[in-house]
């Protein structure tokens, strides 16, 4: 096979992957702006920005009131989403994605920060309730459905009970911290990625709990 050849083969499979429908749409969670980078509500951002980092995929598009970018995940053709709203507004980007594309509850895989987790640790759910996580409340309540799935990274619980969980969430990650969290945000888009090839029983019994060695 020549080189032309090569060039030619590739160019068919770019364009025949850009003409599959958007079937899955994959939401990471987070506040926009400068000032919430690195926090542990934005654990959800953090995910696909890592994977963004990692693989070269693009989220740099502004449409739906959220940065997003076409893509390719456990074989099939997503829609990768950062809302730009702030995380109590979640939904609206959600929702209108999910719109325009026809996509149903049970294809939108969310990413997001879970306070009742240790850092590191994953949980994978197929549906349930918020949580207490502002963002999946309000995604909730503009599918009319809890039954969506989602990826829950654990981003440890208030050092103590009179500690404001505003100011938790919305605080750092420690030095010792950091390699735990970061594992956990690749293996959280991993499991979204085995949600979409294997389904979520079988995401859950593989990333659900996992933790850096």
């Amino acid at each position: 096979m020549s080189v032309f050849d090569i060039f030619a083969k590739l160019d068919r499979e770019k364009t025949a992957k850009a003409a599959q429908p958007i079937e899955w749409l994959v939401v990471g969670l987070g506040n926009p702006g400068a000032k919430y980078e690195g926090t542990r509500h934005n654990a959800g951002f953090r995910a696909l920005e890592g994977y963004c980092s990692r693989t070269g995929q693009k989220i740099d598009k502004i449409k739906y009131k959220a940065l997003i970018g076409e893509g390719m995940l456990g074989g099939a053709r997503v829609l990768f989403m950062k809302p730009q709203t702030f995380m109590n507004l979640s939904g609206e980007a959600v929702r209108d994605a999910a719109a325009f594309y026809n996509i149903p509850p049970e294809r939108v895989i969310v990413l997001s920060d879970d306070i009742s987790l240790d850092v590191g640790a994953l949980r994978v759910r197929a549906k349930g309730s918020a949580g207490g996580q502002n963002g999946l409340k309000n995604i909730i309540q503009h599918l009319g459905t809890d039954e969506f799935p989602r990826v829950k990274i654990g981003v440890g619980q208030k050092p103590h009970p009179e500690y404001d969980l505003a100011d938790w969430v919305l605080s750092r990650f420690t030095a010792d911290e950091q390699q735990a969290i970061d594992k956990a945000c690749a293996d959280a888009v991993d499991a979204a990625a085995c949600i979409i090839s294997k389904g979520c029983p079988a995401a859950a019994q593989e990333f659900n709990g996992k933790r850096v060695k």
